[in-house]
């Protein structure tokens, strides 16, 4: 399941846009993925200020989701920037957009097109540089 979010241009994530995306993912995952929320469901933060404020907290305190933390300055523990942007920049190279609008269509079409095995085998691979970075106490791995 992909929330896919952007956000003006010009603006940058806090709080509250936080928050707000984190009830959408809640309802989205509620609806397409029924009984998930009971079993679990673990986000990852970094240290960002939108992650660590008291607003953030709370919401994660009031549905009870558990976080896994993501060592600063390691892009390459976090899914999304390790195999997702990646991919994309590598789609989206070259092309002209006139309107954002014309972006994020192709960014929606893009995601569409992908099948469940480009995520399955991707997070999989993570549990290694995840379980050395265990071992070593948070300390920074290189690729």
């Amino acid at each position: 399941m992909i929330l896919l979010d952007i956000l003006p241009k010009g603006e940058s994530v806090n709080a509250d846009q936080n928050c707000e995306t984190l009830d959408r993912l809640r309802h989205a995952v509620r609806r397409k993925r029924p009984g998930l929320l009971r079993s679990g469901v673990v986000l990852q933060h970094d240290k960002a200020t939108p992650h660590t404020a008291k607003r953030t907290k709370e919401w994660l305190e009031r549905y009870r989701r558990d976080i896994i933390p993501h060592p600063a300055h390691s892009p390459d523990l976090a899914p999304s920037d390790f195999h997702l942007f990646g991919p994309l920049k590598r789609h989206l190279g070259g092309k002209k957009f006139e309107h954002k609008d014309e972006l994020i269509g192709e960014v929606r079409d893009w995601f569409s097109k992908l099948d469940a095995n480009f995520f399955t085998q991707r997070i999989y691979s993570l549990l290694p540089r995840w379980q050395k970075c265990i071992a070593l106490h948070g300390d920074y791995i290189e690729k």
